[in-house]
């Protein structure tokens, strides 16, 4: 049964985007214990699980189902900032209400039988303050190993995945914003859909919270949503692109092969989403000097565009580009 959620006029002025560390941490966690997930992203997997193997997260493994089932929502409150810090989504959730806490903390492991009775179950239902500063340690440890050593590359990648959405909507309104999030996520009479959704679900109304979108790098090729009171909805989807989602290397197509030459049409056509010089030579088995030259004729001709996101630049396809490469 699909979930619905209807938008009235205040909600259509309160959707937002936002980057979270945090969210990114626990989708990390959440793609380890998820084997539908593993082949888009076999590369990550292969680096994370020597690192994960080094932690103790078993207290935290205890709110990760492997088999769907509910998270605790205060893991990962909605952030209020559109780019916040880790340090300031790891506040709030040290800042929980202990009687909140204990109610989401036994409704997820209700979901993995005999998970309420394990010593941590035990511990966290008798004193939920503590096993929320616990929880809170585990995933900053998490994030510290996992995220925070390559966090400049992923948030740039996540921001210009932003930037394309909100072009899309700027260019054709929710109905192109909505329409091209996730196959599973439709748009129609003011009504956002999530098709693929538990027996139990409702139609519910946004009763003007708006709506919050979060692009993720480890999410593909899930859509995952949190609807529940009192925080905002939300829907995190998969970024353009993101971890192994399509080839190491697009194949161009012929017309634009023989328009630009072999090289920098593979370039363009492999742009889907932005990328360094470094990661286009990986990905097209050139040099990185050649592909910085490719990259200056395209740039000269007005088909990409770098931007510079902390230590790295990234190039992306710009208006022209797309139409060229779409055309083709």
């Amino acid at each position: 049964m699909p979930l619905t959620l209807r938008l009235g006029t205040d909600d259509l002025t309160r959707c937002r985007f936002a980057v979270s560390p945090l969210c990114q941490t626990h989708e990390a966690l959440r793609l380890l214990r998820r084997p539908a997930r593993h082949a888009f992203h076999r590369d990550w997997l292969r680096r994370a699980r020597g690192v994960v193997a080094g932690l103790d997260l078993s207290e935290l493994w205890l709110y990760f189902p492997r088999k769907g089932g509910y998270t605790p929502d205060f893991l990962g409150p909605p952030p209020e900032a559109p780019d916040g810090s880790i340090e300031e989504e790891l506040a709030r959730m040290r800042a929980t209400d202990p009687a909140m806490a204990r109610t989401e903390l036994a409704r997820s492991l209700a979901c993995t039988p005999g998970a309420a009775r394990t010593p941590h179950g035990r511990a966290a239902l008798d004193d939920p303050a503590a096993a929320v500063r616990r929880l809170a340690d585990l995933t900053e440890r998490a994030w510290q190993a996992l995220l925070a050593p390559d966090w400049a590359r992923h948030r740039a990648f996540l921001e210009a995945d932003i930037a394309h959405r909100t072009r899309q909507w700027a260019e054709g309104g929710l109905e192109a914003l909505f329409g091209d999030l996730h196959p599973e996520i439709g748009w129609a009479d003011d009504t956002l859909t999530l098709r693929t959704y538990p027996d139990h679900a409702e139609a519910q109304g946004a009763d003007g919270r708006g709506v919050l979108l979060m692009p993720s790098v480890f999410v593909r090729p899930d859509v995952v949503s949190g609807f529940a009171r009192p925080w905002q909805p939300t829907v995190i989807y998969p970024a353009r692109g993101a971890a192994g989602s399509g080839p190491a290397g697009a194949q161009a197509p012929r017309a634009l092969a023989r328009l630009l030459g072999p090289h920098r049409a593979a370039i363009l056509a492999g742009l889907a989403a932005p990328a360094s010089t470094t990661a286009l030579a990986g990905r097209h088995g050139l040099a990185p000097s050649s592909v910085s030259a490719h990259l200056s004729v395209l740039r000269e001709a007005g088909l990409v565009a770098p931007h510079r996101r902390g230590y790295y630049v990234l190039y992306a396809r710009t208006t022209l580009g797309e139409a060229l490469a779409a055309g083709a």
